[in-house]
């Protein structure tokens, strides 16, 4: 039996099939109106009847929230709280501080997701401690769910205040909405997120009502045909840190599935990374319009509580921390007034695309630049299924206004502001986690990845550049590298003392019998991990992750739990005050299930020897004068074969690209590593 991932992106569905070690990889144009036709499509080429497992990850909820595609839902809060979805966390970004015409991306301003006239307050009020304020005003909150009923509301997201630490207000007005609205989406607070913060508690509730509507009808219409075509095996989609959830579970809660995409290529690079011992990467995927940074320490991918969807737009959910920038194959090179080269953030797309593409693009974009270079072989481009033009790429960089810049100076200004870029990418998240770059790889993927991650090296002062087999696949197999990870969590504000060791364990004896509920009895591999966020009493903010025993909690327990926090503090913020209390405020459980992963095939041994080109190109542009480079297919290769730059390497979704002074050689699993010569 085989295992397939389906990575599904705004312009290519990416499927890989593993059997018996073979790894099989299809491409396929996705239907923006019909994205289940793309992924059924891809699992039909790739032999979906004889699956055993049948992994997802998409980007069509979150592409729709950005787009603000979404269906018509309702949002109820407390009386006096209903522009709790206008107002945000009140953050602005560095840009923003001084531009007093800044509005959010979701405010009522600009493109809410919830209209104010579907915000409608209820009358109720719940204390801190979970106590009756103001009792639930059933007659106010039918006449308001009778308004939203006139207005044809899809869906209804309820977040009341303190909702989290007593649900019986939410649940009763569930009820009513069932009872007004009849069998419409609801999802309530106290179930999707119970945690404090009521901004991002209401956000994640409103996310989450969304993509029931979106995925709800997409869930079945893809289980119904992947049936259709013979497959019996486990549907599972990916959550936001690339881990399994099965789909009828997933539709539960579905707001944990809405990053996924982005997530999956740095789960494939730490399951890589292990392969080839290599636990310190700095993960990036580099597409036709954004590259995603990602980081992986000591073996696992860093994990954040939280995501933005957009700028202010949080989701409780955990998630792999992945940063983005406008960078990629697509990225135009423009003038700026003063006459500087520009590379990026805008993009050509896909349509009209680069202008050597043929389609209509007058502007030159980095593959252009590739093209102008010798890079890129425009007869053999996307496997031989595209012709691309250079003379419309030449003629593209000669109708750029700077008369002051010679041709070999646009395109060799636009090679390597394109890649600095890139490399200011990466070095920011190095800094941001103060780590040494010197310590960490390079891992290139994505289509454009591997052409321009070898030129960075130097410039990020990496330790080298690890190009897995299919780069331009890799984000698809992160769904086949992952296991499945159920998991809960829970806010309530306690001191750990000893006192405190029966309410503690409590809610973690609660959690995880209520994850035991998803299992059969055959799930006996079950593992629960425990963590908790906790901070020192007075702080504002929680340090997240601090790993908390297993079994009873009792007094010798919470003594651990303490020394680990101040254990974990002391290494992220470099003090450690043991005489100040520590409060819990979340509490998390995940019960994790080891499933089989991909399995990457050994090469065939090779001599060592450095290879000689299939053929040799002029290197164009690069350097004052051109210089001969070689090409080489990477299919041909053994382990320990050696290539030394300047080379192009092909295959049949990526390209290779090493400067001069550059060595690759061929790892054990078919890597390419690249180092200084």
């Amino acid at each position: 039996m085989s295992m397939i991932g389906v990575d599904v992106g705004g312009t290519f569905t990416d499927v890989v099939s593993i059997e018996d070690g073979e790894i099989k990889t299809v491409k396929v144009s996705t239907d923006v109106r019909n994205t289940h036709l793309a992924v059924l499509e891809g699992a039909r080429e790739a032999g979906v009847q004889n699956a055993s497992v049948f992994n997802h990850a998409s980007t069509h909820g979150l592409n729709a929230v950005i787009t603000r595609r979404l269906p018509k839902i309702a949002f109820l809060t407390t009386l006096g709280h209903r522009d709790i979805l206008d107002i945000g966390s009140s953050y602005r970004p560095l840009d923003a501080l001084t531009d007093a015409s800044w509005r959010r991306g979701f405010g009522d301003a600009m493109r809410p997701l919830v209209p104010r006239y579907l915000r409608r307050g209820i009358r109720e009020r719940l204390k801190t401690d979970g106590s009756q304020l103001i009792p639930l005003d059933e007659a106010q909150a039918r006449e308001e769910l009778a308004v939203l009923r006139k207005c044809g509301v899809e869906g209804v997201s309820i977040c009341l205040i303190n909702a989290y630490v007593n649900p019986g207000h939410e649940e009763r007005l569930r009820e009513l909405v069932k009872e007004e609205l009849g069998d419409v989406p609801v999802s309530i607070s106290s179930e999707t997120s119970p945690l404090a913060k009521e901004w991002a508690r209401a956000s994640t509730t409103t996310i989450d009502v969304f993509m029931k509507l979106i995925y709800g009808d997409y869930t079945k219409k893809l289980g119904d045909g992947l049936r259709e075509q013979g497959f019996t095996g486990d549907f599972n989609y990916a959550n936001c840190a690339a881990q399994l959830l099965n789909a009828d579970i997933a539709m539960e809660q579905p707001f944990e599935i809405v990053f996924a995409g982005p997530a999956a290529g740095t789960m494939a690079s730490a399951h890589f990374g292990k392969l080839i011992d290599r636990g310190n990467l700095l993960c990036v995927d580099l597409g036709g319009t954004s590259c995603d940074i990602s980081m992986v320490s000591n073996g696992d991918p860093y994990v954040n509580t939280t995501f933005l969807l957009e700028h202010d737009l949080i989701v409780n959910a955990l998630s792999n921390e992945v940063e983005s920038i406008g960078a990629g194959g697509g990225s135009l090179v423009t003038i700026s007034p003063s006459g500087e080269v520009l590379v990026g953030p805008g993009s050509a797309g896909a349509d009209p695309g680069p202008a050597c593409y043929g389609k209509g693009g007058s502007q030159p974009a980095t593959t252009d630049t590739l093209i102008m270079m010798g890079v890129i072989d425009p007869t053999t481009f996307a496997g031989g299924k595209m012709s691309l033009d250079p003379a419309l790429s030449e003629q593209a960089f000669k109708d750029l206004d700077a008369p002051q810049l010679s041709l070999h100076q646009r395109i060799n200004y636009a090679f390597n502001i394109g890649i600095n870029n890139i490399a200011e990418g990466v070095t920011n998240i190095a800094i941001k986690h103060g780590i040494d770059p010197r310590d960490y790889s390079l891992v290139a993927f994505g289509a454009a990845g591997p052409m321009l991650l070898p030129a960075c090296m130097d410039l990020v002062h990496a330790r080298d550049v690890i190009v897995p087999p299919h780069p331009g696949l890799f984000s698809a197999l992160g769904l086949v590298s992952s296991d499945q990870v159920y998991g809960d969590s829970r806010s309530s504000y306690v001191m750990l003392t000893h006192d405190a060791a029966g309410s503690i364990d409590t809610i973690y004896s609660q959690m995880e019998a209520k994850l035991r509920e998803r299992f059969d009895d055959t799930a006996a591999n079950v593992e629960f991990v425990r963590s908790m966020d906790a901070r020192l009493a007075g702080q504002t903010w929680e340090t997240p992750f601090v790993s908390v025993p297993s079994g009873t909690i009792d007094a010798a327990k919470v003594d651990e739990m303490i020394e680990t926090f101040h254990q974990v503090y002391e290494s992220r913020a470099g003090n450690r005050f043991d005489g100040l209390p520590v409060q819990a405020v979340t509490y998390r459980v995940e019960a994790v299930i080891k499933v089989d992963k991909v399995d990457y095939p050994r090469l065939e041994k090779g001599d060592g020897a450095v290879l000689k080109p299939d053929s040799t190109f002029e290197l164009r542009y690069l350097t004052d004068e051109p210089v001969t480079a070689g090409r080489y297919q990477r299919e041909t290769f053994k382990a320990g074969d050696r290539i030394e730059g300047p080379a192009v390497i092909h295959e049949a979704l990526s390209t290779t690209f090493m400067l001069p002074g550059q060595v690759a050689e061929v790892g054990e699993y078919g890597e390419l590593r690249i180092t200084r010569a």
